[in-house]
């Protein structure tokens, strides 16, 4: 497992600096309004497929949001959107207490997506290069 050293000290910085308290009450503004690109991803089963990993994490995705933290399923954490554009987002999080995050997702089609990821989750490092497709619906 490599981690980028430049990203992950800065990500490491900025959350020892207090920078996500900072920002917190913009980042839930930014991402209250729906993340443009992510609006444009059918909900539905999502079969992520990590590289490297035999694995295949199967997500029944009724908010698009969730493909954010995929280290941090389930859990309330403050973002700051860095990029949200039509075809990518990029977002750092930080869950308190349990790690953070800097995902960028970038869509190729409304069923097929690309995701990198990396932070620390519960301690640990953490570097996600994956691919994401939707294969169904979720009564499927």
């Amino acid at each position: 497992m490599t981690i980028k050293r430049s990203g992950m000290a800065r990500l490491g910085v900025m959350a020892l600096l207090g920078a996500f308290p900072a920002v917190h009450a913009w980042a839930e503004q930014s991402t209250a309004g729906g993340l443009q690109m992510l609006s444009h991803l059918e909900r539905g089963r999502w079969e992520i497929r990590v590289r490297g990993e035999q694995s295949v994490q199967s997500l029944c995705i009724g908010d698009q949001r969730r493909l954010i933290q995929l280290r941090h399923p389930d859990l309330s954490c403050e973002r700051l959107v860095l990029e949200d554009n039509a075809s990518s987002v990029t977002v750092q999080y930080i869950c308190r207490g349990h790690g953070y995050g800097r995902t960028r997702i970038r869509r190729e089609s409304a069923q097929l997506i690309q995701v990198e990821s990396q932070g620390i989750a519960d301690g640990l490092p953490f570097e996600i290069s994956a691919e994401g497709r939707r294969v169904s619906g979720c009564g499927s």
